[in-house]
């Protein structure tokens, strides 16, 4: 397994990570997505650190903190050996002040996500969504003083804009307090929006990529074809809805640009599709999900090798789209483009 700095911080994650939002999963989303116990959770957690993939990444939010819950059983007697990456923000309630985060917020999450965890400190807190009706100020001096306490170590966004972002990064810097390191963003060969300004704000500014969804919410398993009817055991029957939409032409495009990569490399189409991110500027860790060991296997597969340039080429040229104002210019005439070289 390689490592890489967690963005513009001193802290080494895995380029794989593994996402739990597959364990103790309830409702429509969550249980489609994996109903991992603590047992079938204990076994996925040493399948990774087996491979050297130490960092495990959850939310509150996951089925109403259950998720939190089994990582903490799973992780049991070897907490020195892992890292752990939770998000809050979001509503767990109705309550007025069960969602966001406010200083009441975050403090009271914080403190039920280490309960629930069984752990007195958090390797990486990610905010789940800007919070328009809190002031960055708050915000930034909360997390300030639960990194002071030890019960934080690093902290990052999940969801934010570009101009939110900026905001944070401008007030932490105005009052000394802890800046972002890492963004945790959906990004993959059918959805790459990330790049046109969060890629190049990342890069400026030293946040990592923590890569959610890198299969295009299931689009890219090697298991839907141009044709065929999405099959059985696909979770897009029940989930499509709750994920980002995806055009079937430009699906289809990409799926058939993987096919013919994973015949010449030998490799799957969802390995292929996750070597490709593991290429992109600004990604420190790719986070990807498994319900059953098989498949945790077959991601994992994804590393100890590498694209060619002219293979990368071709999944850029069947995945590109056009961008949207203000970006396209810079894409596609030469005066934007000579003082503004993409990155891509």
């Amino acid at each position: 397994m390689d490592y890489r700095s967690l963005g513009k911080s001193g802290l080494k994650v895995p380029v794989l990570s593994f996402g739990a939002g597959t364990f103790g999963g309830t409702g429509p989303l969550f249980g489609n997505w994996g109903t991992s116990d603590a047992t079938e959770a204990r076994r996925l957690v040493d399948i990774c650190l087996e491979a050297g993939v130490n960092l495990f990444d959850t939310a509150d939010v996951y089925s109403d903190g259950a998720s939190e819950e089994v990582l903490g059983q799973a992780i049991k007697g070897k907490r020195d050996a892992v890292l752990i990456s939770t998000k809050t923000g979001l509503p767990m309630g109705d309550g007025p002040n069960d969602g966001g985060t406010s200083r009441f917020r975050l403090i009271r999450s914080v403190e039920d996500a280490l309960r629930r965890l069984r752990t007195d400190y958090i390797d990486i807190l990610q905010l789940h969504a800007f919070d328009a009706g809190t002031p960055v100020e708050e915000v930034l001096s909360t997390l300030d003083m639960l990194v002071r306490a030890g019960k934080v170590r690093y902290v990052g966004v999940s969801n934010f804009s570009g101009w939110q972002v900026m905001k944070s990064l401008a007030a932490s810097d105005r009052h000394g307090w802890p800046r972002y390191v890492t963004n945790q963003v959906y990004y993959s060969l059918v959805g790459r929006d990330y790049e046109w300004e969060l890629m190049p704000l990342g890069e400026d500014q030293g946040l990592g990529a923590l890569v959610w969804s890198p299969l295009g919410w299931g689009r890219l398993t090697g298991k839907i074809r141009r044709g065929t009817p999405l099959p059985d055991g696909s979770r897009l029957h029940e989930t499509a809805s709750f994920g980002p939409p995806v055009e079937e032409d430009h699906l289809y495009r990409v799926v058939d640009a993987l096919d013919a990569i994973a015949e010449e490399t030998g490799k799957s189409v969802p390995q292929v599709a996750l070597n490709w991110l593991l290429q992109r500027p600004t990604v420190s860790s790719v986070i990807v999900g498994a319900r059953t060991e098989e498949q945790l296997r077959q991601n994992l597969g994804a590393v100890g090798w590498s694209l060619t340039h002219e293979q990368i080429a071709r999944l850029n040229e069947a995945s590109a789209v056009t961008a949207p104002y203000p970006y396209f210019p810079y894409r596609r005439q030469e005066g934007f483009a000579r003082i503004n070289p993409p990155m891509v």
